[in-house]
C-alpha cells in the first residue's frame, strides 16, 4: 500500500511552486498541468488539483462543505534533516506559524501552512 495525497487549490501555480520551491518536492512534468500536477519527494506524492473542476457533489467543494481546507488535518512529514528544511524555509522568507523546537515525545519539528490553508508538520525521522 503507498499514501497520496490530494490538495484541491485556487491556484495551482502558488501551490506547486510552495511544495517545490519552499519544500523541496519534484514536479512531474515540465510545465504545470493545470488540471492536475502530482508532485513527489522521497516517497510522498501530493497531487495538487483545481477547486473550480471538482464536482458539484464532491465533498470538499465549497458549495457542500463550507470548511477550510485541511480542517483536522495536520500533515507530517519526516524528513532526515529537519533543521535544514526549516532552514530553507525560514530562508525563503515564508511565514513559519511554530518555530523549530524539540517538542515533549523526542522528536523536533515546525509548523507552517501552505498556501491553500492545509496545516503542515515537517518533523525529524523517530530513531
Amino acid at each position: 500500500m503507498t499514501l497520496r495525497l490530494e490538495l484541491f487549490t485556487s491556484d495551482m501555480k502558488k501551490s506547486v511552486g510552495f511544495y517545490t520551491e519552499i519544500l523541496g518536492f519534484e514536479m512531474e512534468g515540465e510545465q504545470i498541468n493545470n488540471a492536475y500536477q502530482p508532485v513527489k519527494r522521497g516517497h510522498v506524492v501530493l497531487g495538487i488539483g483545481p477547486l473550480n473542476k471538482l464536482s458539484k457533489d464532491h465533498h470538499f467543494n465549497p458549495g457542500v462543505q463550507p470548511v477550510q481546507n485541511g480542517y483536522g488535518v495536520e500533515i507530517v512529514l519526516e524528513v532526515d534533516s529537519v533543521a535544514a528544511v526549516y532552514e530553507k524555509v525560514n530562508s525563503s522568507g515564508y511565514p513559519i506559524h511554530d518555530p523549530l523546537k524539540i517538542q515533549p515525545w523526542g522528536l523536533t519539528d515546525f509548523r507552517l501552512v501552505d498556501p491553500n490553508g492545509y496545516y503542515l508538520r515537517i518533523t525529524s525521522r523517530p530513531e
